[in-house]
This record gives structure tokens, sequence and C-alpha cells, in this order.
């Protein structure tokens, strides 16, 4: 071998492969949420994108969004939670006793509601992790049993109003502390929240810069610089437009702010924690996972005791928004959850998905029911729509899987 050919070699092997990668299996859900998007704008002629209807899908969807995240934990798991409605329910019930009844101060009222859901949580994960009962039935004992326990603490009655605290931590917006910005297109919107999401833009371009370093030094593919900076500048543009828009209308909703904490503080649990690696290898294998060492029932255990600090904030968010903690909240949050995390890429036997896939998701279903209500869609045919595009992503994800599998 000349010596030209053993320099060429050695060049292409210690250089990572740059290709342009679409992976239609993850990547699918986002090209479908934009087409979403651009159809209902086209339907609403224009509604869809005012800064007023932007702000209402992301505070009146905020509670399914909150499940979300808990739900797609327990799905990757390989379990389901029926009972997340329920208990909904029975904590913002709880609260409500707590804030306005007893005159309990809001945030110890808050925290207590909490812990309510952490032992809601631990009660089901015992009887799935340790006592072995399936999830399904252990949560669908959980969705009646909670219920009652909603009609007992309320004595079927609402119970209201909320503090101002809760009622703005669910319905209200963040000041303007700098100033407007009369700029053109900007005109309107509040300087710091510009900032704030310059700051998140520059965030995500930094994780991303990182990963692809990463890959790089283990001589893994990766898309051509250009096309790199290409997604980076496109996912930069759609969070700075939708950032503009909010700070146009009445600035950004507090819950958009407990969301994009909450959503980054999982998405590195799932990515950079210990324990989030052992939620996919438990879903992905569960005998080979139990060989590896890992302490199955634990982890099983504490995704459900989760689930249930989760619920009860969400419990908490709702009943503020209505300024009113009902009998019948909650009904079908559990299966809004549920279609949100399978829509956003998970697998139904368990081991894939996504904390950011589970919010687009989400936020498909939040964008179908505001648009089919902007247009006057009658209740039945939201339903079919929401029911079908549900189908749909299920069975996308078995094709793209079998698809991969043959080649």
């Amino acid at each position: 071998m000349s010596t030209v050919e053993a320099e060429r070699i050695s060049g292409t092997i210690g250089r990572a492969p740059r290709r342009f990668s679409f992976n239609p299996r993850q990547s699918g859900i986002y090209v479908a949420f934009a087409l979403i998007i651009v159809l209902f704008s086209v339907l609403t002629g224009g509604t869809m994108l005012q800064p007023e209807n932007i702000s209402n899908i992301i505070v009146q969807n905020s509670y399914v969004l909150i499940l979300a995240i808990g739900m797609i934990l327990i799905i990757i798991a390989g379990h389901i939670d029926l009972s997340a409605g329920s208990v909904v329910a029975v904590t913002g019930a709880v609260s409500a006793v707590l804030m306005v009844n007893l005159h309990v101060p809001w945030l110890l009222a808050l925290l207590i509601t909490l812990v309510v859901g952490g032992v809601i949580g631990a009660w089901q994960g015992y009887w799935i992790a340790y006592f072995g009962i399936p999830a399904f039935i252990v949560t669908l004992a959980g969705m009646l049993v909670f219920r009652a326990l909603t009609l007992t603490v309320l004595g079927n009655q609402g119970i209201g109003p909320f503090p101002d605290p809760i009622r703005t931590l669910s319905n209200g917006f963040t000041d303007g502390y700098l100033g407007n910005v009369g700029l053109g297109p900007l005109g309107g919107a509040d300087l710091l929240s510009l900032l704030v999401g310059v700051l998140v833009v520059a965030g995500i371009a930094f994780s991303q810069w990182r990963a692809r370093r990463g890959r790089l030094q283990y001589l893994q593919a990766v898309d051509p610089l250009p096309v790199f900076l290409l997604k980076i500048g496109g996912a930069g543009v759609v969070v700075l437009a939708v950032v503009v828009q909010l700070a146009r209308f009445k600035n950004i909703p507090w819950v958009l702010v407990l969301l994009a904490a909450l959503v980054l503080g999982y998405s590195l649990l799932t990515t950079r924690a210990v324990f989030g690696r052992r939620i996919y290898a438990i879903g992905g294998n569960l005998q080979a996972a139990t060989l590896s060492g890992v302490k199955v029932k634990s982890v099983v255990f504490w995704i459900f005791v989760n689930m249930g600090v989760l619920s009860a904030l969400a419990g908490v968010i709702f009943a503020g928004r209505l300024n009113q903690a009902g009998p019948t909240a909650g009904t079908s949050f559990e299966l809004d959850a549920i279609a949100a995390a399978f829509i956003g890429g998970a697998a139904v036997q368990g081991g894939v998905g996504k904390v950011i896939g589970a919010i687009t998701g989400g936020l498909i279903m939040a964008v179908i029911n505001n648009g089919m209500s902007l247009i006057g869609a009658p209740s039945e045919q939201v339903m079919l729509v929401k029911g079908l595009v549900l189908l749909a992503a299920v069975a996308y994800d078995i094709w793209t899987k079998r698809r991969a599998t043959r080649s």
C-alpha cells in the first residue's frame, strides 16, 4: 500500500461522516405539527397565529401538557396511567378545601397538595411495582376510587374562589419590566420577553452544538455544518416568533414559564441522568435491564410517584384557571395526555419517546381543538379528527419500525 493511500484511509477513519439525516420516526412529528399549523392558519384567515390566540392555546392546554410530561415517562417504561384525570380532580379538591375553606396560606396548601399527589402515586406505584398488578388494572381502579373521593371531598359541589397567586399562576402574565419595543413588527412587545427569547434560542444552539461536538468525538454521523446551522436557525426563528407574539399580547404567561422549567428539567432527567436511562432500559428490554442490575421495582415505583405529583400540579393549575374546584374536573384528561405521548412519538411497546415529543403531541391536539373551534366545527367533528390523528400517529410509528427492521 502506498503512502498516499495510507494517509487517505487514515484521514477517512479519523473523520466523522457528515451527511444530511432525517429520521422519519423522530422528526416526522415536527413536520406534521408545522403542516397542521399552516393548514389551520389558512382556514382561519390568519386568526390562528394572532397573539391572543397563541396565548390562549398555551394557557388553556397547560394542564394537559403537564400531564403529558409525566405520562411519557410511564409509557417509555412500558406502563400506562388511566387515573391521571381523577387525580387531577381530587387534588384540585384538596387544594380548594385547604385554601378556601380552611384558609391555609396558598404556598403551604400548594405544597401539601403536591405531597398528597405524591402519596397517591406511591399508593398506585406500590401495587404495580412491588405487588405485581398490571398498571392498567391499578390505575383503572384508581380512576374510579379517586373520582369517588373527589365527590366526597367536595360534597358534590364546587369550591372557590382561589387566592390571587394561584389565579395568577394559572391565568396571569409576567410584567413588562423593561418597557415595550416600538420597532415595526415588534411594536408593543416587551423588551424583557424578547431578551428571554434570545437567551432561549442561544441555549438551544449551545446545547445542540455541544451534542454535535460529542458525536464528532465518537466519529458518529452528523449533518454538514450548513445543514446544522439551517436547522438551528429554523428552530430559533420559530421560538422567537412565538415569543414576539406572546410579548405583543399580555406578555409571557406564568404557566408557560412553569412549563419551560418542567420541560428543561425532565429533558435533562431523561437524557443526562442515570435514572432516565434506566427508564428507557426497562421499557426497551425488561429482562436485560434486570440482568444489568437496574432496580426495576424502584424505578417503576418512583415514576408513578412523579406522575402523582405532576397530576396534583395540573389539578391546582386547572382549578385556579376556573377559579373553582368542581366534581367533574379532569374528565378525560388522562386520554388527552396519553394521546399527546403517542402522537409525540412514544412507542406502544415502550422504550421510545421524548419529553419534547410529548409536548409537541399535546400542542398538536391543542391546535386541532383551537383551529376547529375557530372555524365553527361541531364537537363530534373535533373528536373524529383527534381520533384519526391518534390512530395515524400510532400506525406511522409501527410502519416506520417495520421499515427500519426490513432495511
